[in-house]
């Protein structure tokens, strides 16, 4: 399909940016308009991770930025030399700074700003600006990250064949 294409295990739109010192995992899918830009630092991806539309994730020099495995970014997020446990979800418009760790199966919701360092525990939903802890995510909640990162790596697949939108019946 026109405006996508596939590189290796993965792929990304056409008018997304990957530039640099990235490896990005099978699976994984880059977004309409994101940039990917590994020029001071390595990116690192982990399989099935969705950088969704408009997303930019770069670093300083000598702080990688590394996304382990079913990991969501959600639309206009900003990540920047970070760490995002395996099985994470981070909301529209987040901004992530340097040095900050996202424990496994966290969510950080939507325009939340993690200031630079802060250490998120595995499973903790944050809020607000600056990010704070409100409470644990639940097992269904971590259940429904995992799908969305599967739902996202089909939804790339059926991009590439050239099947979407979808039909009735799949998926989505």
């Amino acid at each position: 399909m026109s405006g996508l294409r596939r590189i290796g295990d993965w792929f990304c739109a056409s008018t997304a940016v990957v530039a640099g010192d990235v490896n990005i995992g099978a699976g994984s899918s880059i977004w309409f308009g994101s940039v990917l830009r590994g020029d001071d630092a390595a990116i690192r991806l982990g399989e099935r991770v969705n950088i969704q539309d408009n997303s930019v994730l770069h670093a300083d020099p000598g702080v990688d930025l590394i996304i382990e495995d079913d990991v969501t970014i959600g639309h206009m997020a900003m990540v920047h030399g970070v760490r995002i446990g395996a099985g994470s979800l981070i909301g529209i418009g987040s901004v992530i700074l340097d040095g900050v760790t996202v424990g496994e199966g966290s969510l950080i919701g939507a325009r939340a700003l993690l200031t630079p360092g802060q250490v998120v525990p595995p499973g903790s939903v944050v809020l607000g600006a600056p990010g704070k802890v409100v409470r644990q995510t639940t097992e269904e909640e971590r259940a429904r990250f995992l799908e969305q990162a599967r739902r996202y790596a089909w939804k790339a697949e059926r991009w590439l064949a050239g099947d979407y939108p979808p039909v009735e019946g799949d998926p989505v």
